[in-house]
């Protein structure tokens, strides 16, 4: 009995010294995250992740505007391409939206039109308009307003030189790799971390900014947390407020925050709404910054943001991704693991998919082929509309 008591001593004090090892060299998190993984049954994130963490209601349009619905809905079978993406992927929302009324729309594994799905980095895109409406309204002097005006801790050589738009087209210069994979890298640690601000307070301006286009979850994080100090407002406020409200959201939204007391929101990622509501955002930009005659955001912030900013950036704006593809010009909100919300301006075409799964990236560029294969077989679908005209 006594040797059992022992080894039971020495493998308390292992794992007591192992865990305080985390803490000290800052990976306590991992603990966290190993709970949250017993929890959900999963590694990686997920679609329904706000069912597990505490969130901060977003309630739906005062008053709330339903999409018009085109008079040949759901009139052309899915292509058997697509079909098979849907498959292989599992996608759970597909909508085509053609002259701003529905024209197709399909819902799998359960999902339906008020179904909340993790947005990802989707929201990216959301944020970065919000400064543009936060200068519109004076609480933010212009693009070029420097960031430590408003986060006076920001550290690093480079710290007093970043501005708010360096923020929004990801040129900001932060020490942050990218990486969804290694759970010993900063993203992970942000995902988990029950204080993000603290976490943000840690990371250094390590590059010069402005200079070139490196995309990082960590400048969206910073960004909102400018735009709350500039405004005295959460972040999840000021979406409804800029946008949510006047675009008519149909249902209510929620946003993941770190903590359940006085949270804040994870703001690269984790807002939650539907495929009918992400659409409207796109559709916002897709005519100019106008809804149903009212313009909610400057029509030249609009070109602004679809313009790439830097040269080993051509496929970025601000927040948005850009391209061409089947002779066609798009931009879109992109999120992890397939979460797309496609514009096509000169076609009058929004394409919305959301899923559990993705491709990897292509070779050589930053999107994968699923990305492209959605827009081609809608495109497909379309072409068969209009051929079956008389």
């Amino acid at each position: 009995m006594k040797k059992l008591l022992s080894i039971f001593k020495v493998i308390t004090l292992v794992l007591m010294l192992f865990v305080g090892g985390l803490f000290v060299s800052g990976y306590g998190y991992l603990l966290k995250l190993g709970v949250k993984i017993i929890e959900i049954g999963r590694t990686t994130a997920g679609l329904e992740d706000y069912i597990h963490f505490e969130v901060r209601e977003i309630p739906k349009s005062n008053t709330t505007q339903p999409w018009a619905i085109h008079t040949n809905y759901n009139s052309v079978t899915p292509t058997k391409a697509l079909k098979k993406l849907h498959e292989a992927h599992k996608t759970v929302a597909f909508l085509i939206i053609k002259n701003d009324s529905i024209w197709h729309e399909q819902y799998f594994d359960g999902f339906g039109k008020d179904s909340k799905t993790n947005s990802f980095s989707m929201i990216k895109t959301i944020v970065a308009a919000s400064l543009a409406k936060a200068i519109e309204e004076g609480h933010v002097k212009s693009f070029d307003q420097k960031a430590k005006d408003f986060l006076p801790w920001l550290k690093g050589k480079y710290a007093n030189e970043m501005t708010v738009g360096n923020l929004a087209t990801m040129s900001s210069g932060l020490d942050w790799k990218e990486d969804y994979d290694n759970l010993l890298t900063i993203t992970p640690r942000t995902y988990i971390t029950s204080d993000i601000t603290r976490v943000m307070k840690t990371i250094p301006i390590k590059n010069e900014p402005g200079k070139r286009f490196v995309y990082q979850s960590g400048s969206t994080q910073l960004l909102s947390l400018l735009l709350t100090q500039a405004t005295g407002e959460t972040i999840s406020n000021l979406v409804r407020r800029y946008f949510w409200n006047p675009l008519g959201a149909h249902a209510n939204a929620n946003w993941r925050l770190d903590s359940t007391k006085n949270g804040v929101e994870k703001s690269y990622c984790c807002f939650n709404s539907n495929a009918r509501d992400y659409a409207r955002f796109a559709a916002l930009f897709k005519n100019g910054g106008a809804w149903k005659g009212t313009q909610l955001i400057s029509p030249e912030y609009v070109q602004k943001s679809v313009t790439p900013q830097f040269e080993n950036g051509q496929d970025y704006g601000y927040g948005w991704w850009l391209g061409s593809h089947l002779g066609k010009r798009f931009f879109s909100m992109r999120g992890h693991n397939g979460q797309y919300v496609i514009v096509f301006p000169e076609d009058d075409i929004i394409v919305v998919r959301l899923g559990h799964e993705q491709l990897p990236d292509l070779p050589g560029v930053r999107h994968s082929a699923d990305y492209l294969g959605y827009m081609e077989e809608a495109f497909a679908m379309l072409a068969y509309d209009n051929a079956s005209k008389p």
